[in-house]
């Protein structure tokens, strides 16, 4: 009788996300995952063929997580592209390793950063449209413009070197737009 198999892929990529957010992608090997899961390197290999192939499900896994914080980050402005900063940069404060490697890795698994941005509910293209209906001529002009100004900024959370509270920061990025738009 073959043996039941009690390390599903599903409990693979939830030990991987663990690990991930508490210790970075780097850790994510066979024998630290193995670990984490509490079991040999073998059910990682009857599930994968290849790590290369964890990391992928990993990634979209991680896609997923910031899809859904996005979607859940409560609306605190009418104003477009702020809430989509606000969320980008908790998301940099809050899980700082799954930003890393969403954001900050040069392997995206296929996604361009508009795929990333919109989840699975069309995020970016939202704050798009929202911009044309209040008026802006060039859309994608001012989110670039504010692009940088949020992504810079959820990348010095990451260095601990961002100190605004959400107030101050909905407050930047509502300035910013009005100075870009």
């Amino acid at each position: 009788m073959p043996r039941t198999i009690s390390i599903t892929k599903q409990n693979i990529v939830d030990a991987s996300i663990s690990l991930l957010r508490r210790e970075g992608a780097e850790a994510l090997t066979a024998r630290k995952l193995a670990r984490e899961a509490g079991c040999s390197t073998q059910p990682i290999f009857r599930a994968y063929q290849n790590m290369d192939e964890l990391y992928e499900d990993v990634f979209n896994v991680s896609a997923d997580i910031f899809s859904d914080y996005c979607e859940n980050y409560p609306a605190e402005s009418t104003i477009p592209f702020v809430n989509l900063g606000l969320a980008y940069i908790s998301f940099a404060q809050n899980e700082k390793q799954i930003f890393r490697l969403l954001f900050l890795s040069a392997n995206r698994y296929g996604k361009s950063l508009v795929e990333l941005l919109n989840g699975k509910t069309g995020f970016l293209l939202n704050q798009i449209t929202a911009a044309k209906e209040e008026g802006c001529t060039d859309p994608q002009s001012l989110f670039m413009k504010m692009w940088m100004l949020i992504h810079g900024s959820a990348c010095m959370c990451l260095t601990d070197d961002y100190d605004l509270n959400a107030e101050a920061t909905r407050k930047l990025l509502e300035d910013a737009e009005k100075v870009f738009a």
